[in-house]
C-alpha cells in the first residue's frame, strides 16, 4: 500500500492506494469518530463491493443508501434519497458518510455530507479509475443542473480516500478508458515525463496490469494533491486541472448527461484545447498530434460531436464556472507539460477551433 497526503493544515487527509483495501477494517475505523456510518452506493457497485465494506465496518451502526446508476441521476431528486436515508435512520452530527462508487456517487455523497446537519464526516472509496485519479481527491462535491454540469455544489474535503485498485478488475473497458482521459491530463498540464511514461505503458494500463495501474494512480493523485494543497478553492493554479473540461462539459450538457461519459467528453474537449493551443502558436502541430495519438491509443473519442455547432458550444460554455466578469477563460497549453488559464482569447482563433475539421486531423494521423 502507498500513502499520499493532501496537505491542507488541520483538514489534511491521507490517500491510501493498494489492492484489497476494502477488507481492511483499520483503514476505515481510524477515520470514523462516531458509531453511525452511512454507505452511499449505486445499483451497479453495491452488488460487487457493499458486503465487503459492511464486513470491514463490523461493530458500527451501518445504514445503506443505494442510488440509481448514471450521470443522468446526478441531481436534486436523487440527492434527496441520501437525506431520506440519513433522516429515516436518525443519523446524528457524529455520523460518517462513505461514498462507495464512481465520480457521481463521490460527488453526491460528498455534497450530502457537506449539507447534512451543516456538515458531517465522509470518506471517499472510489471504484472507477476516473474517480480514483480525479474526483475523489480535492473536495469538489456537487450535482448537475439542466443548464450546466456541476454548477451546484460545495468544496468539502473527505477524512480519507481509500483507493482499492482491485475494484478496477470489474470495471468495463469503456469506463477504464474514460478514466485514462484524466490520467493523460496530468501529463499534459504539469508532468511531461509522465506523458512519456504513459506512451510506453498505455497498453499495459488497458490490460489492467496492476503495477502500471498503481503507478499511474499514484502519480496522478500526487499531482492533484500538490495542486489542491496550493489552491484548495480553485482561485488560481487548481483551475489548470480543468484542461479540456470547458469544451467537454459543453459536450456533456448538449448531448445529455450520460450519453458521453465524462472522460470521453474530456478527451474530445482536450483535443480541442490542444488545437487552440496550436493555433495560438504555443505548441506545434506535432505536439498536438502527439496528444491526439495517446487519446486514441487509450480507446477514447477525439472528434467532438459533429452535430454540435459553434453556437452550441458557445451557449454552454457561457455558463462554465471559469467565466469571470462575463469573460470566458480556458485552460490551454503554453507547452507540453505546462498549462495556463487565460481569458486573452482572440475570437477568431476560438471560432476556428470550434469549427476545425477534427475528423481530417485523425485521418491524417492514420495515413
Amino acid at each position: 500500500m502507498q500513502t499520499l497526503q493532501v496537505e491542507l493544515g488541520e483538514r489534511s487527509y491521507p490517500i491510501y492506494i493498494g489492492a484489497n483495501l476494502l477488507v481492511q477494517p483499520a483503514l476505515f475505523s481510524r477515520h470514523i469518530a462516531g458509531k453511525q456510518v452511512a454507505i452511499v452506493s449505486n445499483e451497479t457497485v453495491a452488488p460487487l463491493y457493499l458486503e465487503s465494506v459492511k464486513q470491514a465496518l463490523a461493530g458500527f451502526d451501518v445504514t445503506t443508501v443505494i442510488l440509481p446508476d448514471g450521470e443522468a441521476f446526478k441531481g436534486w431528486e436523487t440527492l434527496q434519497l441520501i437525506f431520506d436515508g440519513l433522516l429515516t435512520a436518525r443519523h446524528e452530527r457524529s455520523t460518517t458518510v462513505i461514498a462507495l462508487g464512481g465520480g457521481v456517487i463521490g460527488d453526491m455523497a460528498g455534497f450530502a455530507a457537506a449539507c447534512y446537519q451543516r456538515g458531517v464526516d465522509f470518506i471517499q472509496v472510489p471504484t472507477t479509475l476516473l474517480s480514483q485519479v480525479d474526483s475523489s481527491v480535492g473536495g469538489k462535491t456537487g450535482i448537475n443542473h439542466p443548464l450546466g454540469k456541476n454548477m451546484v455544489g460545495a468544496f468539502y474535503q473527505p477524512n480519507a480516500v481509500l483507493i482499492d485498485t482491485s475494484t478496477l478488475n470489474t470495471l468495463p473497458a469503456r469506463e477504464l478508458s474514460a478514466g485514462l482521459a484524466e490520467v493523460i491530463k496530468y501529463g499534459l498540464i504539469c508532468d511531461e515525463p509522465f506523458l512519456t511514461w504513459l506512451e510506453a505503458n498505455v497498453d499495459a494500463l488497458r490490460k489492467l496490469d496492476q503495477a502500471a495501474l498503481t503507478e499511474a494512480i499514484a502519480r496522478s493523485c500526487a499531482a492533484k494533491a500538490k495542486v489542491v494543497g496550493a489552491d484548495e478553492r480553485e482561485s488560481g493554479v487548481r483551475a489548470t486541472l480543468n484542461l479540456g473540461h470547458t469544451f467537454g462539459h459543453a459536450i456533456e450538457t448538449h448531448m445529455g448527461y450520460g450519453v458521453w461519459l465524462h472522460g470521453e467528453a474530456v478527451a474530445a474537449g482536450t483535443v480541442m484545447a490542444l488545437e487552440m493551443s496550436c493555433r495560438l502558436g504555443w505548441i506545434t502541430a506535432a505536439e498536438r498530434d502527439r496528444g491526439i495519438r495517446l487519446f486514441i491509443r487509450a480507446g477514447l473519442p477525439v472528434i467532438p460531436p459533429e452535430e454540435m455547432t459553434a453556437e452550441d458550444f458557445l451557449t454552454h460554455m457561457a455558463v462554465d464556472k471559469k467565466v469571470l466578469g462575463g469573460r470566458l477563460r480556458l485552460v490551454l497549453l503554453r507547452q507540453m507539460g505546462e498549462a495556463v488559464v487565460t481569458g486573452d482569447l482572440p475570437r477568431e482563433i476560438l471560432d476556428a477551433t470550434l469549427v476545425a475539421d477534427y475528423r481530417a486531423m485523425v485521418e491524417h494521423l492514420e495515413d
